[in-house]
């Protein structure tokens, strides 16, 4: 049993050969034949191992962003990681997060086929860590590690990563100027507020991708050159701030530390690069071999995907908002220590990752305007919130990191609250949340039914 749930964790948290099973599964209901089915495969496979990669350069180089960041400013905390703070919960609730990410991917797919929220959650880590999350607060809210926690575990992700897609798909649909796929990361209700405050507040009639560049620095509207000299520019700051001692003896390994300052901006530039290929990679074959699912099994279904995926179309607004998340993140960390809180040190990875995401958010509904308020908006969640959720995580609250993403900090935090009340709190809490999203998806059936019928009678 053991060996065969490690079988099934070890390949449901590989995004890569996830996504390459469902294309492949995809191809075959179409029919497709063997060697179509070969190729859709492991070029999807091949594209997701693009993509995985570059977003392991871009967190690779931010590395020692974050240890130049922290020595120049002698601050001590807890880092936001999700993966830091798995890696320590996987230990004692292994075989508790296997079964309940098990469960979970068959609710997924099962309200996917049954309410309007056609999302196929594909995203393997994500899932694994929000299993990994939930495991945590129901041990800790002292449910066992049994039946129940399981089943309960498994229904409140997978209704958590069915419903969550669907909050940023009227966003998405701007963003990639169509709806084939949609978002599959942990920082959707964050993302979907950034729309929201790009839209309330925003000017989109500004686009962060439209911004007037002389003829003369015309060479800037290449990506990869004005990625590579902004970050060029930010990484030596930082490391003369922090000095070269600290960064040749530390981090360099004996580089003269402006040399390792360049080359770490251009492997960022660079990891930046391999994404947008694997990007290109990936809905050349997913959205086809997707087809065949949508077909059979769940009609009208589209996959979830990572938060790379919307990289390529605006990476100015990329740029933005990482810088003003960060920002707002130190300055967020300033106050707690001016008012004796808890320090929550701005985790430079998923300020990038979450707060590029919510710029480009923002900036799909309000213009620059609208970046710099959504990545602002969503710095703040996920700066402040994770000071809510440590207290329900059991022992993890005494380690140096949380979890970082909105989806884990606000459904776990209310989780958790629920466990207060027992797992009576926790059952009447999930039953709830399920019947909520079962009477959303009539609403938008209903919704959908009669403005067809109107479009209909107008024709």
């Amino acid at each position: 049993m053991k060996a065969i749930l490690n079988l099934f964790v070890s390949i449901a948290s590989q995004p890569a050969i996830l996504v390459a099973l469902i294309a492949m599964l995809g191809l075959l209901l179409q029919k497709k034949k063997a060697t179509e089915t070969i190729q859709g495969t492991i070029k999807t496979f091949a594209g997701f191992l693009v993509l995985t990669g570059g977003a392991g350069i871009l967190s690779t180089s931010l590395t020692p962003f974050a240890k130049m960041f922290q020595f120049a400013l002698h601050v001590q905390g807890v880092v936001p990681s999700n993966e830091a703070v798995v890696a320590m919960a996987l230990v004692k609730y292994g075989s508790t997060t296997a079964l309940i990410m098990l469960v979970g991917m068959i609710v997924n797919i099962t309200l996917a086929r049954i309410t309007a929220f056609k999302y196929i959650f594909l995203t393997g880590q994500a899932m694994l860590y929000m299993s990994c999350m939930t495991a945590v607060i129901l041990v800790s809210a002292h449910l066992g590690t049994g039946l129940t926690t399981i089943l309960l575990g498994g229904v409140f992700e997978g209704t958590l990563l069915t419903v969550t897609p669907a909050l940023t798909q009227p966003f998405m649909r701007k963003i990639t100027g169509g709806d084939e796929v949609a978002m599959g990361h942990t920082g959707n209700i964050g993302y979907a507020t950034a729309g929201l405050m790009g839209k309330w507040f925003g000017n989109p009639k500004k686009s962060t991708e439209d911004l007037e560049i002389p003829k003369s620095l015309g060479f800037l509207r290449d990506s990869t050159v004005s990625i590579t000299l902004l970050m060029g520019i930010v990484y030596i700051i930082l490391a003369i701030v922090a000095g070269p001692a600290f960064v040749e003896k530390n981090l360099s390994a004996g580089t003269n530390y402006i040399v390792f300052a360049l080359v770490q901006a251009g492997t960022f530039a660079a990891g930046f690069v391999v994404v947008l290929q694997g990007v290109r990679m990936i809905l050349a074959e997913i959205v086809p071999a997707f087809q065949g699912i949508a077909q059979k099994l769940v009609p009208n279904s589209k996959p979830a995907l990572d938060v790379p995926i919307i990289f390529p179309y605006a990476p100015n607004a990329v740029l933005l908002g990482f810088f003003v998340s960060f920002i707002v993140g130190t300055l967020s960390m300033f106050v707690m220590i001016a008012l004796g809180t808890t320090v929550i040190i701005p985790g430079v990875v998923g300020h990038f990752f979450c707060g590029a995401a919510a710029g480009i958010y923002g900036n799909s509904t309000g213009g620059r305007r609208g970046a710099i308020i959504g990545a602002t908006v969503n710095s703040l969640l996920i700066s402040w919130l994770p000071l809510y959720i440590l207290p329900v995580l059991g022992t993890l609250k005494l380690s140096a990191s949380t979890f970082a993403d909105t989806d884990y900090l606000i459904p776990g935090t209310l989780l958790g609250k629920l466990g207060g009340f027992g797992s009576v709190g926790i059952i009447t809490g999930i039953v709830v949340f399920v019947l909520c999203v079962l009477i959303a998806s009539r609403i938008v059936t209903v919704k959908s039914r009669s403005k067809q019928t109107t479009d209909g009678s107008e024709n």
